[in-house]
């Protein structure tokens, strides 16, 4: 069931356009800091009350998003739906579709991406560049995988996979079943991918607008521990032409999956140029953090234009480099960075509390981002910034 901080009768037309964003987390209150600023309100469905976004939205929706009744609900409330994560069943985005409500991304997108099997036959037929990969139906089928793919090869959940959860990296025969059971291979739905030694690892936020026009940012490298983004820099220090050729197939990439907003697109970079897709996220992405401070238009405010119909504004950076780190959860405790006052005495960086109301350890719970002359400055601030704060054990407040 739901319920509504405030009255639903409110008429949208008399306030601007509304935009309904299904999910309450850290992407949704960014979302709404951009929509504020264009006089966009916002609605969020979300389980809790407190959800992060309730600090930046206009309506906090009770309900969940694998409930038909709560989306439509919020489908009545809003003039286009968005999604903060890719999670929401399409075929549910499908029917509030039927009824009338206008989805953006639209659920045939989000059929594309958010199954990562039938995401990754859309690009191989589109041409472009992926891993190897089979489906893995069946126990006998990934010991059949084992001999197409060769070993290592990594063991994926086909749906609700995220940093690092959803899968595994299988490096000997004998741990097939280990892997099976890890990922509870008799309930949830698997694939296989030929395990890629890559040098580095790119990405790149793309933007695509209802007349199918689109603005790409800077090509970024990603430095990911325990599978969870930890550092994005931007722009990455690559070849004019290996940024050129990530731009381009990122673009296809979008287009493939008819993508409307901001798209993040993640690749492996082998030593030798060699650029693989590993990936598309259909929303707003960590990748993309950094272009609130270090761009002419940040890839919240560009998503929140894109779904209503309105110009795109420039992905242009503001300075010559920029830095965003994650800040994670160090231990079980208060959501309330501690620290926060002496990183905020480091010129240039610029600090993003999520508001979660309790820290565990590797939850996304911040991050810091800070602009420089060069990379290595924009670095330094950050890892200064960064080092500085901690989330988890108890609230001390400095007043």
């Amino acid at each position: 069931m739901f319920e509504s901080k405030m009255p639903s009768n409110i008429p949208r037309s008399s306030q601007g356009p509304v935009l309904g964003i299904i999910g309450g987390g850290q992407l949704a209150k960014m979302l709404g800091q951009a929509a504020s600023t264009l006089g966009v309100q916002t609605v969020v469905l979300s389980e809790s009350a407190d959800c992060p976004a309730a600090a930046t939205c206009h309506r906090v929706l009770i309900g969940s998003s694998d409930d038909l009744t709560s989306l439509r609900e919020l489908a009545r409330q809003v003039d286009v739906v968005t999604l903060e994560n890719e999670f929401v069943d399409a075929g549910l985005l499908h029917q509030i579709e039927s009824e009338g409500a206008l989805v953006r991304p639209t659920a045939r997108s989000m059929e594309l991406v958010q199954d990562k099997l039938i995401q990754k036959n859309a690009l191989l037929s589109a041409g472009l560049p992926v891993p190897k990969f089979v489906d893995v139906p069946s126990r006998a089928a990934l010991d059949r995988a084992v001999v197409e793919l060769g070993l290592p090869l990594v063991l994926k959940k086909r749906r609700n996979g995220y940093d690092g959860k959803g899968n595994t990296t299988l490096r000997t025969a004998e741990g097939a079943q280990e892997a099976w059971d890890l990922l509870n291979g008799e309930v949830n739905s698997l694939f296989a991918e030929g395990y890629v030694e890559f040098n580095s690892e790119l990405a790149v936020m793309i933007t695509r607008g209802t007349d199918g026009s689109s603005v790409t940012y800077p090509v970024v490298e990603t430095i990911q521990r325990n599978h969870i983004c930890h550092v994005v820099k931007a722009p990455a220090e690559i070849p004019e032409g290996l940024s050129a050729q990530v731009r381009n197939l990122g673009q296809r990439a979008v287009e493939t999956m008819q993508g409307l907003g901001s798209f993040g697109v993640e690749f492996f970079c082998s030593a030798t140029g060699n650029v693989l897709i590993n990936e598309l996220a259909p929303r707003v992405h960590n990748s993309g953090h950094y272009t609130i401070e270090a761009c002419v238009c940040s890839q919240f405010e560009n998503h929140v234009r894109a779904v209503l119909g309105w110009p795109l504004g420039s992905p242009a950076m503001r300075s010559p480099a920029a830095v965003m780190i994650n800040l994670l959860g160090m231990e079980r405790g208060s959501g309330y960075p501690q620290g926060i006052d002496q990183a905020l005495q480091i010129d240039g960086a610029h600090v993003h509390s999520y508001g979660k109301s309790s820290s565990m350890p590797s939850r996304k719970m911040g991050h810091v981002t800070a602009l420089g002359e060069s990379a290595a400055d924009a670095l330094r601030k950050a890892e200064g910034a960064a080092a500085l704060i901690r989330f988890g054990g108890r609230n001390k407040l400095n007043l």
